[in-house]
């Protein structure tokens, strides 16, 4: 494999970036793309993510020797893909909706190679809140750490003590499954052991 490949993060998000640091990954360029994220009428929501994770790849300009790494983490309720809490009200809906239920988070990632061949994977995690009081609802907004997230939280923050249960991507559901994105990007030529 070529170590003179270089990354680009397809992401302003700086968890994906701390993510990719925890396997040894530091991208040598960070763009954000610039894409419509709304659903397609009828869209589930796996085929939303992948489409979300590859759209932002290819929203990046690439040069010569380097590899594209995008993804997209959907919160979804059965068949209905919950809105990032884009102010409180929303956030106290989504919570309200997660209460004492469990949810997916489906996390998708899109590589782009150097020639241009792009692979995608999807790590699917299922997360199950403790039936949550009115008073906890208000606290965990009061706390600002859900706001502008996919559902109304963040697991890697206060929330994660009121998660009764998960099976699977505990990284997924923060933005980045580590174990599909290692393998993604060996795929995709990138140099890890």
């Amino acid at each position: 494999m070529s170590t003179s490949q270089k990354l680009v993060l397809a992401s302003s998000s700086p968890r994906r970036r701390d993510l990719l640091a925890r396997i040894g990954v530091t991208a040598d360029r960070i763009e954000s793309p610039d894409i419509d994220e709304s659903p397609l009428t009828g869209e589930l929501p796996r085929a939303y993510a992948l489409r979300l994770a590859e759209g932002k790849a290819r929203a990046v300009h690439r040069q010569a020797g380097e590899i594209v790494l995008a993804g997209d983490t959907t919160v979804a309720l059965g068949r209905r893909i919950l809105p990032p809490a884009d102010s409180e009200a929303v956030q106290r809906d989504l919570l309200g909706l997660l209460s004492g239920r469990r949810h997916r988070c489906i996390s998708a990632i899109c590589a782009i190679d150097t020639a241009g061949t792009a692979r995608t994977r999807v790590a699917e995690t299922v997360v199950a809140f403790k039936r949550l009081s009115p008073a906890e609802i208000d606290a965990y907004i009061a706390s600002g750490e859900g706001l502008g997230k996919a559902g109304g939280y963040a697991i890697q923050g206060r929330a994660e003590a009121l998660i009764r249960f998960l099976s699977g991507s505990h990284s997924g559901v923060i933005g980045l499954p580590l174990f599909e994105t290692r393998a993604l990007l060996r795929s995709a030529g990138y140099p890890l052991v």
